[in-house]
């Protein structure tokens, strides 16, 4: 049986609770590799990962290389002397790099592949309305997800659950996979499945302001699942008239209420205690949103500071 000396590549927490197991298992980290620091909010400060902070506060050896085909940064990797490389939440790896170690670079892809290739897996599973998800942890190759599969693991999800609480669960079920996956590389044991292409297969695209943006003429259903899949993080969005301003507001939270009606999609509906949003079957009644340099806030405490005119809308 090998010793494994392994070199971890990641970068959001959900690659942190990955890290963390590993190391508690008892592997051996010889390296770990993060993005660069980058400034971020109003004071532009210097933010580090969540993998770096994790680096830092357990003295494991770090690298951060703006280029993965730098010279000076490929001469580093190599002096680790890892035979196995481990990626989560990263990015796409050069050639160079990935074929380094003896055994190999495997990623953690939070979807059961080949379905949900891309970068963001967690929410569009949910967006789609899928029942189930899981991980897989599979050898890089020279494309985006699609290399030899090693394991998987399948987990249901919840009708009520959000991205958030989901990210959480997967972390949880990817970090005993990648565990597995060590085990099996460890004694020798890998049998992989090849990915096969078919037009069914679904995408996780990157989001963006126009993928997360809610249109009120949809399914009731449809518009729910997009507000589940984009909380907390980054947020479903739309514009709400009223009293002759436009403003862009986040909703974090809802619920479907089936009802008859006679309101226009889009026309917002409220009273001392709710918000509702008309669509085709009902409403979408909001529970937790946020306006434009405000905090997030219980739709019940927003109430208390403020009130929409009947012509109120949103789109």
């Amino acid at each position: 049986m090998e010793k494994l000396r392994i070199i971890f590549m990641g970068t959001p927490e959900f690659a942190v609770g990955i890290l963390d197991t590993i190391i508690k298992n008892n592997y051996d980290v010889v390296g770990v590799i993060t993005a660069a620091d980058k400034p971020a909010g109003r004071g532009q400060k210097i933010k580090y990962s969540a993998v770096k902070e994790y680096a830092l506060e357990n003295n494991l050896t770090l690298l951060q290389p703006t280029n993965l085909k730098d010279e000076g940064f490929l001469a580093e990797l190599k002096a680790l002397n890892a035979n196995l490389q481990i990626v989560v939440a990263f990015r796409m790896l050069p050639k160079v790099v990935w074929e380094m170690p003896s055994l190999g670079t495997f990623n953690l892809h939070a979807s059961l592949l080949p379905n949900y290739r891309g970068a963001a897996p967690i929410n569009w599973a949910i967006i789609n309305g899928e029942t189930k998800t899981g991980v897989t942890t599979f050898f890089i190759d020279d494309k985006i997800d699609t290399g030899a599969m090693i394991l998987n693991s399948e987990i249901a999800i919840d009708p009520a659950e959000n991205a958030g609480h989901l990210h959480d669960r997967l972390m949880l079920l990817g970090s005993q996979t990648v565990v597995d996956t060590l085990q099996v590389i460890e004694k020798g044991n890998v049998i992989t499945t090849i990915q096969e292409d078919n037009a069914e297969i679904k995408t996780a695209y990157k989001l963006n302001k126009e993928n997360c943006k809610i249109d009120w003429t949809k399914s009731g259903e449809e518009i729910n699942n997009l507000i589940r899949g984009l909380s907390p993080y980054p947020a479903a969005w739309c514009f709400l008239n009223d009293k002759n301003e436009e403003l862009s507001i986040k909703i974090y939270e809802a619920k479907l209420v089936s009802e008859p009606h006679s309101y226009e999609a889009g026309s917002l509906i409220s009273s001392k205690k709710e918000i509702k949003i008309a669509i085709k079957e009902g409403f979408i009644q909001l529970l937790s949103l946020q306006l434009p340099g405000k905090k997030r806030m219980q739709v019940a405490e927003l109430l208390n500071g403020i009130t929409f005119s009947d012509s109120a809308k949103m789109h």
